[in-house]
């Protein structure tokens, strides 16, 4: 089966494009999440030959692993982006690739990063196998993505302001997975040992406005395919500034922007991981690890009645 179609990558890539020159003023979600992905490296005692960062942007990762001891651990770093002019201007070894369709052979890469990028993708489950298989045998990948809760203010006001003017709703902002989907991701794309957790950041504005400035200056305006072909109009869109104020606004009159960051963590299949016992083969009843009496599942508490 084709995945369906949610978003457009011709546009993404020239608003990825646009955003490139000034692209380090709102980069600080990227930062955060490229600098707690080295962290994880940090904790980690493997060595990494050939590492791969997916979606690289303004090499916020490569910048992080540079001030870190995790640096020692890794060799080549090749930076990818869809956007050509994200990766101008810099050094170190770059490639123009789209996230769907990885430029790596089978079993050639040792870690793989991906730092807010695979949201974009339309298959995200296809674009994980395609790492895993890029991935040699135990190689690493971690990746960061946008959770469910982000931007819920603003999708909140939007819907509500287009539906108030117009009597209608077209959807302006991205879908996002969940914490338990993402660890799904992993399973069915083939990795071992997947972890999922989150990070949620509140971000506070002065005003809405300077919020969608943000937004546009990282390249995260809406991509959807199915999305109005006319642009916001400037009632709506005022209108939505007024309801997110009247809604969010906190006690010093700045409002809040929610980013949900959830990191997975997953390894390329091999022999020597741990696995899970086989049922049945326990050692021990639980019963006895607890110090607790077993009761059949029919029995009540307490014995018979």
């Amino acid at each position: 089966m084709t995945a369906p179609l949610l978003f457009d990558r011709a546009l993404l890539r020239a608003r990825l494009d646009r955003a490139a020159p000034g692209f380090d003023a709102a980069a600080f979600l990227k930062a955060r999440a490229a600098e707690d992905v080295v962290m994880r490296l940090e904790a980690i005692l493997r060595e990494f030959p050939v590492a791969v960062d997916l979606g690289a942007r303004n090499g916020a990762f490569a910048r992080a692993l540079a001030e870190s001891d995790a640096r020692a651990k890794v060799g080549l770093l090749v930076e990818t982006d869809l956007s050509p002019r994200m990766l101008a201007g810099r050094e170190g070894v770059r490639v123009v690739a789209d996230e769907e369709r990885l430029p790596f052979g089978d079993e050639t890469v040792d870690l793989a990063v991906s730092t807010l990028a695979l949201h974009w993708t339309n298959d995200l489950v296809g674009a994980l196998i395609q790492v895993r298989r890029a991935l040699k045998p135990d190689g690493l990948f971690v990746g960061a993505l946008f959770g469910g809760a982000t931007l819920t203010e603003l999708r909140q006001a939007l819907l509500a302001a287009e539906d108030e003017i117009t009597g209608g709703a077209f959807p302006r902002v991205s879908p996002f997975a969940d914490t338990v989907d993402a660890a799904g991701l992993l399973q069915r794309a083939g990795f071992a040992l997947p972890v999922a957790d989150k990070d949620r950041v509140k971000v506070r504005y002065a005003h809405p406005i300077a919020l969608l400035k943000d937004l546009r200056a990282m390249g995260e305006t809406s991509v959807l395919i199915d999305r109005s072909r006319k642009p916001l109009s400037r009632r709506v869109l005022f209108r939505a500034l007024e309801i997110y104020q009247e809604r969010f606004a906190e006690a010093d009159g700045r409002v809040p922007a929610t980013f949900e960051i959830i990191t997975v963590t997953g390894w390329a299949p091999h022999e020597r991981q741990q696995k899970p016992l086989r049922p049945g083969s326990a050692k021990m009843r639980l019963a006895d690890a607890l110090g607790t009496t077993e009761q059949s599942a029919g029995d009540k508490a307490g014995g018979a009645g």
